[in-house]
């Protein structure tokens, strides 16, 4: 396979990368990104030597730059982690998102119909589908988006399910639980809250902390996109979860007991907008169809991940700071 592997230096791209470079010793994979504030090109540092590996700075909302990556290299397989991922970024500012999940999502929509690509993976998230009070969505639930990132994707994965329908686009959405694990930008609950007890600052919780939402590991998403490319449909829909669903107060306390504080460290701040009680996934779908299911339980991998930030200063300092997005700007620029 030659894989467009689009935002793949964000944390579950980079991760996808190393994983099927490691995997498949015959394919080609070309990581296409913009280098936002979340790109960072150090998570693929084991990587960037690597003859099968190759980088290119662009942006999927610049369709002449799409069709001139994937026609030079001969792409026949894209997969799109490319995306505006942060709810609170979104709520101040959602012209970004609406550009990126949905036009961005388009141009390689029409770039597969184009040049006659084996496959598409459209990467997305279960909060297309708003919150649940009880059970479990399934691929064919609703989509009821409470912010403008969720809207956005869910405007991207319509457009795929069109794309599909009308011309045959050979296409597949996945909606997945909330990713965790090594590189992840330190926005995001998970890298924020241990990255703040490290340097000594408090955790901040949203409202209560009661929210609860299903965690899957980076190794487990990997091993799952894997399976879809090469075993799924065209036109196929698939959740990607864990079952592994805790609170957010729970996971604050569990970061606090692996790194030695007590609860003086936590913070509860206001809640923010239209933010979702319960998300939910029912993946028995990818593992009947496919015979996918997840391995890594919360516990062991949230000891993994915090084991890595703490080992790894320099790479979330480096984050925090914003040195390495000045020096990658300069050099791919």
């Amino acid at each position: 396979m030659q894989i467009l592997v689009c935002g793949g230096a964000g944390f579950m791209g980079s991760h996808f990368i190393k994983y099927i470079l490691e995997k498949y010793p015959d394919y080609m994979l070309v990581n296409f990104d913009k280098l936002t504030y979340a790109g960072n090109l150090e998570n693929l540092k084991e990587v960037e030597n690597n003859k099968r590996y190759k980088f290119v700075k662009g942006d999927i909302c610049d369709a002449s730059e799409v069709d001139r990556v994937v026609r030079e290299n001969k792409i026949d397989t894209i997969v799109n982690y490319a995306a505006e991922t942060h709810v609170d970024r979104s709520v101040m500012d959602p012209s970004a998102f609406l550009k990126t999940n949905i036009f961005g999502s388009y141009n390689l929509l029409e770039a597969t119909k184009k040049f006659d690509l084996k496959k598409m993976v459209q990467v997305s998230t279960d909060e297309v589908f708003g919150s649940i009070d009880s059970g479990k969505f399934r691929e064919d639930s609703p989509f009821e988006p409470n912010s403008p990132y969720s809207a956005a994707k869910a405007g991207g994965d319509l457009l795929c399910r069109s794309y599909f329908v009308t011309f045959q686009t050979p296409v597949v959405v996945t909606h997945s639980c909330n990713f965790y694990g090594s590189n992840q930008y330190p926005e995001k609950l998970i890298p924020l809250f241990v990255t703040n007890l490290l340097e000594g600052k408090k955790v901040p919780v949203y409202g209560d902390g009661k929210q609860v939402r299903e965690w899957i590991y980076t190794e487990d998403h990997c091993n799952a996109i894997d399976v879809i490319l090469h075993k799924a449909k065209a036109g196929s829909v698939y959740n990607i979860g864990s079952g592994d669903e805790i609170e957010n107060i729970e996971i604050t306390k569990l970061i606090l007991e692996y790194l030695g504080y007590d609860e003086k460290m936590i913070e509860y701040v206001k809640d923010r907008p239209g933010h979702d009680k319960r998300y939910a996934l029912d993946a028995n779908k990818l593992k009947n169809e496919l015979g996918w299911e997840a391995k890594v339980n919360f516990r062991d991998g949230l000891k993994k991940t915090v084991d890595w930030y703490r080992e790894n200063e320099d790479w979330w300092k480096k984050i925090k700071d914003g040195s390495y997005l000045e020096y990658y700007k300069k050099q791919y620029n």
